[in-house]
Formats: structure tokens, sequence, C-alpha cells
């Protein structure tokens, strides 16, 4: 039963509710789902998975998923997010589990951890019970502070200090993404980072293309876009003042930027999407 689903966002009870999934198919999102009983036998990039009980499983974007058999009590708690909402949500360290995860997308759980990732799930379907305490904002600050937990629990599974297991590719990536990522790094030009990290823009754009299937200047954007809404809708800062702590050029600049990823001038943004709240 799907619980909540906003265009970016998804929290499911059971994969086994949603019919149209049990068949072979390919991903177009980042998930977790969490094995609350029974047992599931799927194939995960043509590798065979068996998945039981507080076991957690990660896919990631554009993964290929056969859903083979599952117990006749099977149940699960499912979390999934487009690339770019889990963007948002990166730093270092929570970047590096990621990494490692990718290599081993099963990780199982103790009972304690279990314990407390449910909780976040209670805590959705609280919010989502009680339509008066529920709002976009709100679900989007428990992902954050779920997405850290989880992968705080999965760390402790996994070595995230020893990067002899990243391939150079994947170290390159995650060296891109941690930079953009930078508040302190303004700059929208691929050739930029790519002079910092080294490499060419195009070979910088090839691995991010492999990764993510994004661009390194689709990369950049998604970053500065973030950053744009952050100070449009919770700072008090004028549009001017936005453009200029961006560093772009010009006010004229900026607004054709906004409008170009947003769809709407800074002003009517702002305006339509609750400034201040």
């Amino acid at each position: 039963m799907t619980r909540y689903y906003d265009g970016e966002l998804f929290f499911a009870d059971n994969i086994s509710s949603v019919p149209s999934l049990m068949r072979v198919f390919q991903v177009r999102f980042i998930a977790f789902m969490i094995c609350v009983d029974g047992e599931l036998e799927l194939k995960l990039n043509a590798k065979n998975y068996t998945i039981r009980r507080h076991d957690a499983l990660f896919v990631e974007d554009a993964s290929v998923v056969d859903l083979i058999s599952h117990s006749d009590n099977f149940s699960c708690k499912i979390f999934a997010s487009t690339s770019d909402a889990a963007f948002s949500f990166i730093n270092k360290s929570l970047f590096e589990t990621a990494m490692k995860i990718q290599e081993n997308p099963v990780i199982h759980f103790t009972p304690d951890e279990i314990s407390l990732m449910l909780k976040y799930y209670e805590l959705v379907d609280y919010k989502l019970d009680h339509p008066d305490t529920c709002n976009k904002d709100a679900i989007r600050l428990i992902v954050r502070a779920y997405a850290y937990d989880l992968l705080s629990c999965v760390s402790r599974h996994l070595d995230v200090d020893d990067d002899s297991m990243l391939r150079q590719g994947d170290k390159l990536y995650r060296r891109f993404l941690i930079m953009i990522n930078d508040e302190r790094n303004l700059s929208r030009s691929v050739k930029w980072y790519a002079d910092e990290l080294c490499v060419s823009p195009k070979y910088l754009t090839a691995i991010c293309r492999q990764r993510c299937n994004k661009t390194a200047g689709e990369l950049i954007a998604v970053s500065m876009v973030g950053r744009i809404k952050q100070l449009l809708l919770y700072s008090d800062l004028s549009i001017k003042e936005i453009s200029a702590r961006l560093k772009f050029t010009n006010l004229s600049f900026f607004g054709k930027y906004v409008k170009k990823h947003l769809g709407q001038s800074p002003n009517t943004y702002r305006r339509t999407n609750g400034y201040g709240r």
C-alpha cells in the first residue's frame, strides 16, 4: 500500500501490494526496502539475493529488478526518492557509505536498528493520518533524519573508512559530489570543477553519466537550484541579495536561470511556494 508520494519521495507498506511491480522492471529512483517478516527472492542487476527478516535492500537508480518469489508472510517497509531529492541529503560521510552499499546491497540489521528504522515509518504514518500536522516540508525533515540514521546504521556494518574498494571513477565521482555540495563552491562551470579535480570536463561528464545518468553540468545545476530554493523560501534576503550571494553576474541572469530551472521567476516562486513557512 502506498502511504505517501509527492513526485520525489515515496513511502509504501508492502511491495506485494503493488501488482505492477511483480515483474522484471528498471527502477527510476533510489530505494531502501526493510524486510519486517518473511522472505523475498529477487535478482538485482542479474545477481540473485534472498532478503530475510531484518534485512535491508538498497536499490540504486537505473537498477534492473526481477522479483522472483516471496513467502506468504512477507512484509516490508519501502522508502524511495528521485536521484535529485536524494542528492540534497548527501554529505561526505553519507556518500562514502552509499558508495559502499552499491557493492553490498543487502545489510542485516540488529533488532535495535530495525526498531529505530521502523519508528520513522510510524512517524510518517502518524503524520499522514493527521493531515493538520503533515506537509511536504515536515516529511522532508523526517526523511533527512531517517537518511542519517539509516546510513549511520549501515556504516557500522561496512568499512566506510577504507577507500580500497572504490574504483578510481567512483572516487572521482564522490569527490565531485562533495565539492558541488560544499557551500563555499559557487561555480556553475564544469571546467572549473574538472580543473580542480585534474581531469578534463569530458571525462568528468562521462563518469557522472556512468554513475547516475546525469551530466556534470546537470548535477551542478541540481546543487545550485537546491541552494536557490532554500534562500528563496527560508531567508529574508532580497532577490538581488540572493543573486549576489550566489555569485551571479547580474540580477537579470539570475532571473533567467531560476526561470529555466524552476519554471517561474524568483519572486513568483517565492510567493507561490509559501515564503517564510
